[in-house]
């Protein structure tokens, strides 16, 4: 039997996929990593270091200066458990504070890829321009250079006459009307 799923459409959250079955979304692989920068951005505020001295002073001064049955950290054994709890604290603290700083150093080497790659393009943009604005100026240098004088324009005006004498056989032979010129005058 065929199933009828329809493909112009995404799957989703809710998409039936046929039978009664929906899909449900994908978990985040990312969660983990997520929630490790979340602890090492806490971990390195000030507010957490005020926190985590009151919660300390508070231990201490509750397991000292409160009757002796609802103390559960004697001060004759030194905190123990105080000593245990910020242990472990540090424990975790460090290996996740490590893995937020290696997903940064992933991310940074995407970053620093994708900003050589920008500076390639860059670099070969600039390159072109300046073959470009070279080509111009050598271009505009030759032009310059060629400065037309009275007698090469009186040529090439002959050899034009000439060419069209020969393509139009009606236009009349013979010499040119002669224009005056400032020559003719001086």
């Amino acid at each position: 039997m065929a199933r009828s799923a329809r493909l112009d459409a995404p799957l989703g959250r809710g998409t039936p996929l046929g039978r009664g079955t929906t899909r449900q979304r994908p978990t985040s692989r990312d969660r983990f990593g997520r929630f490790t920068e979340w602890v090492a951005r806490a971990m390195g505020t000030p507010t957490f270091l005020v926190l985590l001295s009151l919660f300390c002073v508070l231990w201490i001064i509750w397991n000292t200066m409160t009757p002796e049955n609802w103390r559960f950290d004697a001060a004759a054994n030194g905190f123990t458990a105080l000593t245990l709890m910020l242990s472990l604290q540090a424990s975790y603290a460090a290996p996740l504070i490590l893995l937020a700083q290696n997903r940064q150093d992933d991310r940074d080497r995407v970053q620093i890829e994708q900003d050589r790659q920008r500076a390639e393009r860059n670099l070969a943009d600039t390159e072109y321009l300046a073959r470009e604005i070279v080509a111009l100026r050598m271009s505009l240098e030759e032009r310059n250079s060629q400065t037309v004088t009275r007698d090469v324009l009186r040529q090439e005006l002959k050899a034009l006459l000439a060419e069209l004498e020969e393509t139009d056989p009606k236009a009349p032979s013979g010499p040119a009307p002669k224009t005056h010129s400032r020559e003719d005058h001086s």
